[in-house]
């Protein structure tokens, strides 16, 4: 599990491709020694599983992930290029603090960023068109992870919805390399999921009497 809290930004260095595995090579300013084989870290949102590890660059870590069929169908990790930057989160501890919204690193579907409003002081207004079918799972005031990153809806609509990014946000994860046109991975609040879920069951037991 994750918090939608960004802790560095990766580079994706390499890249090869093995049957129908993808893999990439990424370098990070996390030390080494912090990282376990095996461990899962978020890659732009998309939970992933850590190959190999070595120590790289000036205190930093390089390592390498796989990525399965799906995750290149679904996220935009398939179509990910040599140099692109990653917003990395390492997996939530017990004793951490929740500072964001529980996020699972597992990715809904991919948006698409249909416009991008400077506000001033730094701050900015991204308005994004999901998949319909997530649609549902999205409420005014709800969270949502875009790339990783825990956000809040400031608006929505009937087939967009607006995040309002904060300076920290904008400078601090790589939201601040979106454009109109770019696709976005995103992950709807686990709750919707539960809620939606529940309504879903309780319509077809009224159903059936």
């Amino acid at each position: 599990m994750f918090t939608g809290l960004v802790s560095a930004i990766g580079e994706v260095r390499a890249i090869s491709q093995d049957a129908g595995v993808r893999r990439l090579r990424i370098e990070a300013p996390y030390p080494a020694a912090d990282i376990a084989l095996g461990a899962s870290i978020a890659h732009a949102g998309v939970c992933l599983t850590v190959l190999d590890i070595e120590a790289s660059g000036a205190g930093g870590a390089a390592w390498s992930v796989d990525l399965a069929p799906e995750t290149q169908q679904r996220t935009t990790l398939g179509a990910a290029l040599i140099g692109d930057r990653l917003n990395l989160e390492r997996s939530l501890r017990a004793a951490d603090e929740l500072g964001g919204h529980l996020v699972s690193g597992h990715i809904d579907g991919m948006g698409e960023v249909t416009a991008l409003h400077d506000e001033g002081g730094g701050a900015f207004r991204l308005r994004l068109r999901p998949p319909v079918e997530l649609m549902r799972f999205i409420a005014f005031k709800g969270s949502i992870a875009v790339d990783g990153v825990s956000l809040t809806i400031a608006a929505l609509y009937e087939e967009h919805f607006d995040i309002a990014i904060i300076p920290h946000t904008w400078s601090a994860t790589t939201l601040s390399a979106l454009a109109p046109g770019r696709r976005v991975n995103l992950e709807v609040d686990v709750i919707a999921r539960y809620v939606d879920r529940w309504m879903q069951e309780r319509t077809l037991r009224g159903a059936h009497g």
